[in-house]
């Protein structure tokens, strides 16, 4: 079984960012903090009484964005989602414009930062929105 980030409860979500911040400090090649290398971004809904949400890839089984991707960057994941292989990432911009939940993010330098399921913003949550959880493959 593999493992994927689940939203657990989004009417928890206040949209505070710590799992964008969390997410981005790991990824990033220099440790700025930002949207900037986050595959993740909480958004507000207009004003708090509205609440917040989480643009986050949702695990595809047969993902479209590595099905447009010329360079292999993007390869399905097991489980659903993908494997971002950085090196091999041209910077087209296929992958964003074909998914259909805007989940995958340009980052400054041209290339892109998807979820790819670690796990890692999950702890960093204070209101238990996101979850790591086994599911079939």
């Amino acid at each position: 079984m593999r493992k994927k980030l689940v939203i657990k409860d989004i009417e928890r979500c206040v949209g505070c960012g710590l799992c964008m911040y969390a997410c981005s400090r790991k990824n990033a090649k220099k440790p700025e903090i930002g949207v900037g290398s986050s595959g993740i971004l909480p958004m507000s809904l207009s004003g708090f009484e509205r609440g917040a949400a989480i643009i986050v890839c949702r695990a595809c089984e047969d993902p479209p964005c590595a099905q447009v991707c010329p360079t292999g960057a993007l390869k399905p994941r097991k489980g659903g989602g993908v494997i971002y292989r950085e090196n091999l990432c041209i910077g087209c911009g296929n992958c964003i414009e074909s998914c259909t939940i805007g989940a995958i993010f340009e980052r400054d330098d041209g290339k892109i930062a998807v979820c790819v399921h670690c796990g890692y913003c999950v702890k960093f949550c204070p209101h238990g929105v996101l979850s790591y959880e086994e599911v079939e493959s």
